[in-house]
């Protein structure tokens, strides 16, 4: 009687053979001849996270406030952009990192190493920052099916209720089917960007100057606000929870942690494909983000509107300034596919926060009609008191809002990644750990400046 190995319970049964067995392999391990294969097929199952936490990079919030800067201060803004978009490729790593090397997410270790009071004040932070974002994606989208459509807004922030039901559903089909339409979503958003850039020929030498970052992004206040509106739609802290607890359950990882424990490499293999699919989505919102706030800049600033624009005025807007009625159509359609996208973080992230920092397991559909009426409420009253104009206030208000939110989920975030105990071999090394403090102490240093100009300038 031979032992051949069986890979459907990971065991060796004995059987008549007239093979001679393999040599022996340590527990676990399939047997030489048949190796997990790595590469290409793997890398593409690893593809997925990384996606639904960019989604969040790209919703109205970015829209607003790229235009914003875009049309007010034509392209100088682009170097914060690009900046915002390192400090969220870094965050966002390290939250793989700690998702991988513990197998917990970032609010379930707050959990379990803070003070329950603690957590609750994180749990509650985190949780405006959730329904902030929230707002941003009602609004936005609300917008977009008013210029589209031409529906009155009030009707259309409730008709935003539908898109809860739509991820809903499309949720109940998998993780794999979510992801699969975040990435056509995307695409959709992307293929309309491109041909307004196409129709704004913006100048490629402003451009360029543009990513050159000048002392007066923290002198003038206006570009203070505004670079911080930036920083707070790009990275934004739920999604640094999200992202830690959607790396958990991705094939690569258990596979890896299976078949290659003896080596001790499995889950810096899966470290590795998480670190790319993060890096890979984030650069793809950067040019995606990149794109409308240089449409702003050239359509708008370049052609003598040095004013800051709102999304029904750019929709208006683009149609006769650039030539083309399908400038506005093609805005339209997009901001709708970016509104709709980014719902899923919102849903995604809720849930997270929820169960991990007190236990509670709601159904996906509590949850997020929860957090949608806590959105709708402060948009539909807006609306009826001050009119349309004032959503756009309240867009940018709602990113600096997200900005104000992020040391409280930043900080813990480096303190357990720095934690051997909690890390073991995946600990973030000094030459990770040292650039993210720097970015908490930025983040740190210009929401202080923020506050101490608006007291300052307040009766």
């Amino acid at each position: 009687m031979l032992k051949r190995y069986d890979p459907s319970e990971d065991v060796y049964r004995e059987t008549e053979n007239t093979q001679k067995p393999g040599p022996p392999i340590a527990a676990g391990l399939p047997p030489p001849s048949k190796k997990v294969p790595i590469g290409y097929r793997r890398l593409l199952a690893a593809l997925g996270p990384g996606y639904l936490v960019a989604v969040g990079y790209m919703d109205p919030g970015n829209w607003v406030t790229d235009i914003a800067a875009g049309s007010t201060f034509a392209y100088d803004l682009l170097s914060v952009v690009f900046l915002a978009n390192l400090m969220a490729m870094l965050l966002q790593s390290l939250c793989a990192r700690l998702g991988i090397a513990t197998g917990r997410d970032l609010a379930q270790l707050c959990r379990d190493v803070y003070p329950r009071p603690v957590c609750l004040v994180l749990w509650a932070v985190c949780q405006v920052a959730i329904v902030a974002c929230d707002l941003a994606e009602v609004v936005g989208t609300a917008i977009a099916l008013s210029l589209l459509f031409h529906i009155p807004l009030l009707p259309s922030i409730w008709l935003t209720g539908l898109s809860t039901v739509v991820i809903l559903l499309v949720q109940r089909s998998g993780r794999r089917s979510l992801e699969l339409t975040v990435i056509c979503l995307t695409l959709v958003v992307a293929f309309c960007l491109l041909a307004e850039l196409i129709f704004a020929r913006p100048a490629l030498t402003a451009v360029a100057a543009g990513f050159l970052p000048t002392p007066d992004l923290i002198s003038t206040p206006e570009r203070l606000y505004l670079a911080i509106g930036i920083i707070g739609a790009t990275v934004m802290p739920h999604n640094l929870y999200l992202h830690s607890a959607l790396v958990r359950g991705k094939p690569t990882h258990t596979q890896d942690a299976r078949a290659q424990n003896a080596r001790g490499d499995g889950r810096r293999r899966a470290l590795s494909y998480a670190v790319f699919d993060t890096c890979l989505a984030l650069f793809f919102a950067f040019l995606v983000n990149a794109a409308i706030l240089i449409l702003a800049a050239s359509a708008f600033h370049g052609r003598g509107l040095a004013q800051p624009i709102d999304l029904r005025d750019a929709y208006h807007l683009l149609a006769p300034l650039l030539g083309t009625s399908l400038a506005s159509l093609l805005f339209g359609v997009a901001l709708l596919a970016a509104g709709q996208n980014s719902t899923v973080t919102a849903t995604l992230a809720g849930q997270v926060v929820m169960e991990g920092f007190l236990g509670l397991r709601l159904a996906p559909w509590v949850t997020r009609i929860m957090t949608r009426c806590a959105a709708l409420v402060p948009a539909l009253l807006v609306t009826a008191l001050a009119g349309d104009k004032a959503l756009t206030e309240l867009l940018l208000l709602s990113q600096v809002i997200l900005s104000l939110q992020l040391p409280f989920a930043v900080v813990p975030l480096i303190h357990f990644c720095t934690s051997r105990r909690l890390m073991g071999s995946l600990v973030s090394p000094p030459w990770l750990t040292l650039p993210a403090c720097l970015v908490a102490a930025l983040l740190i240093f210009l929401n202080a400046r923020l506050v101490a100009d608006f007291l300052i300038s307040s009766p």
